[in-house]
């Protein structure tokens, strides 16, 4: 399993985006955080910003929609140009038609869970997505401390991931550093959203470059990774 590291635009400078996204090229996906202030406690960038990102970067956009009525919005931000768009299972009232319709658009489909959501209920569901995202902080802001708690959750995900026989991607966002992402990895997580541990350095591609390694010598010693 390849280990992807997505930065977050939500710790970049906003004024300078184009810029900001051309720091990380080394990075598999720019992690695009779209928050409306109703299912999230904050307002960042929507559908029109996606595009003109889409257009000044040759990495492909991560969309992570933190709003209400994903199931009306989150198809627009296939069209805007996002090869993965997630919403969130709570705000979500068909999450199998929006995983189909999203497909069907071209882009790959993501569904999120919040820290008090669990993973078991939605078991039947992994076979139409090609991502599951946990979250590892509350969302809404950047910047959070990283919930260890949350790990037991990866660990399951990652077992029921296997018990199918899934192709699917297993995203955490919220916290990553280079003193979380091996637990991370090692609890079965191999695609990571990291917003300031990148932003926040001197060198964002070196950034990129260290916590790929940190989380591929985890994953390479992770016993779930040496099951498949």
């Amino acid at each position: 399993m390849a280990v992807q590291i997505n930065p977050s635009i939500l710790s970049a400078d906003f004024a300078r985006l184009a810029e900001e996204a051309k720091a990380v090229e080394g990075a598999d996906w720019l992690h695009v955080d779209v928050m409306d202030n109703h299912f999230v406690p904050n307002l960042t960038l929507g559908a029109p910003i996606v595009e003109a990102l889409a257009r000044a970067t040759d990495t492909p956009l991560d969309c992570h929609l933190m709003i209400e009525d994903a199931d009306r919005w989150a198809p627009q931000y296939v069209e805007a140009g996002a090869g993965s768009v997630t919403f969130h299972v709570e705000a979500a009232a068909a999450p199998v038609r929006l995983a189909r319709e999203i497909r069907a658009k071209g882009a790959r489909a993501s569904m999120a869970l919040k820290p008090a959501t669990p993973i078991e209920p939605y078991e039947d569901l992994l076979p139409e997505l090609d991502m599951l995202l946990i979250m590892t902080v509350e969302p809404g802001f950047g910047g959070q401390a990283f919930l260890d708690i949350m790990l037991p959750k990866i660990r399951r995900t990652r077992e029921l991931i296997s018990k199918h026989g899934l192709e699917l991607w297993l995203q955490v966002d919220g916290g990553v550093s280079a003193s979380t992402i091996e637990q991370c990895a090692e609890a079965g997580a191999d695609v990571f959203v990291a917003g300031s541990a990148v932003y926040g350095a001197s060198d964002p591609a070196a950034a990129v470059r260290a916590l790929r390694t940190q989380a591929e010598r985890a994953t390479a010693r992770a016993s779930w990774a040496c099951d498949d």
